[in-house]
């Protein structure tokens, strides 16, 4: 059994001299197959899976050495490839390192040191492509998950070198400038060629350096958007900059986030007066989440918002939903009760901070689920 560790040599011969010297020569460095014609050894890469490294003689009975290992090319490129050659057969040499890639060729006579020195260097040719393989392979795929979160995120960026070509860009900032195109591989004046685009440039080279930033508004289709512009530095591990990143934060939503927030800070802050002042904000959040869902600009932060606004909403709704059927019922639903709670509890945005009067209907709401008993008492 050939042990999974070792390389694998295959050597191809019409000669069994040759092959039984080969075999002694290598076997115990590596697992060693044999095969005395092309046929033959290609019958044994597709039985076996390739070898690290395929010895032929180029002199065989029909297919030559020159023909078989351009078709071991076609099938395994990383397998390394040595030839046995006389000097009278130069011209085929040439024939197989032009058509067969091959590593090297060795000339007959051959010294078993040398030889052995030739095939222990294309094992190490070999393991090296198979690891540069693989470390391309990995970086493919971590590419495609980098691009993949790159493309989630509302702000638009692009990477540019010191020369301002563009190296990257991701699915916001193509959906901003209303790029239809990949800009990799362009000047950034060329990719910003359009009237919004060349604003995007102008701030960008009144930028570069500085660590600040700039507002613009553009249209964009049915859709006006205020950006905020700024540039990150991009440096490598050495501190030397390699280029910069272009940033794009669509901030039209902002000031009803900020209306927002406030307006969810002060009903938790509340401790009485509490049923008023829900009743107040449900209209008020109403408005603000109508104007998110009304607005020119179609970002992700006006999306974001208006959820975020319905689902305080919903809460605010099922408290006071759930104090109303308690004060008005006598053996209302407990089940529901509880699990109107728990939505309230699951949409309000500050976990943390649930207004006091709210805590104290929970402590109702469980305390008659676990009794039976409802006083029919206002909690809000």
């Amino acid at each position: 059994m050939s042990d999974p560790a070792r390389d694998r040599l295959l050597i191809v011969d019409d000669e069994d001299a040759i092959l039984e010297t080969m075999t002694f020569t290598f076997e115990d460095d590596y697992d060693v197959l044999t095969a005395g014609s092309a046929e033959a050894g290609l019958a044994l890469l597709e039985e076996t899976g390739p070898v690290s490294v395929v010895i032929s003689d180029q002199r065989m009975p029909g297919t030559t050495g020159v023909e078989f290992l351009s078709q071991v090319y076609g099938l395994h490129p990383a397998t390394a490839r040595i030839i046995l050659t006389g000097f009278a057969d130069m011209d085929a040499t040439i024939k197989a390192i032009n058509d067969g890639h091959v590593y090297a060729y060795v000339t007959k006579p051959w010294e078993q040191d040398d030889l052995r020195q030739v095939v222990r260097r294309a094992v190490d040719f070999y393991r090296l492509r198979i690891e540069n393989e693989a470390l391309l392979a990995d970086l493919g795929r971590s590419k495609i998950f980098l691009e993949a979160v790159m493309d989630q995120l509302d702000t638009g960026a692009l990477a540019l070198n010191p020369e301002g070509i563009v190296q990257a860009a991701n699915r916001a900032v193509l959906d901003y400038l209303g790029i239809d195109h990949d800009p990799r591989g362009h000047p950034l004046k060329d990719v910003l060629s359009d009237e919004s685009g060349n604003m995007i440039y102008e701030i960008a080279v009144q930028l570069a350096g500085e660590d600040s930033y700039e507002e613009v508004n553009i249209t964009r289709g049915e859709s006006a958007l205020h950006l905020r512009v700024s540039q990150n530095r991009l440096k490598d591990a050495e501190g030397q900059q390699i280029g910069t990143v272009i940033l794009l934060r669509e901030i039209s939503h902002e000031p009803l986030r900020r209306q927002f927030e406030d307006a969810v800070q002060e009903l938790a802050a509340q401790n009485e007066g509490m049923r008023a002042h829900l009743e107040r904000s449900v209209e008020e959040l109403s408005k603000l989440a109508s104007q998110a869902r009304g607005a020119s600009v179609r970002s992700s932060g006006m999306a974001e918002l208006e959820e975020r606004a319905t689902r305080t909403i919903t809460a605010m709704q099922n408290w006071l939903d759930v104090e109303d059927t308690i004060a008005r019922e006598e053996y209302p639903d407990a089940q529901l009760l509880m699990d109107r709670m728990r939505v309230a509890q699951a949409r309000w945005p500050l976990p943390e901070a649930v207004p006091a009067p709210v805590t104290e209907l929970a402590k109702r709401v469980e305390a008659y689920y676990e009794s039976g008993e409802n006083p029919r008492q206002r909690v809000l």
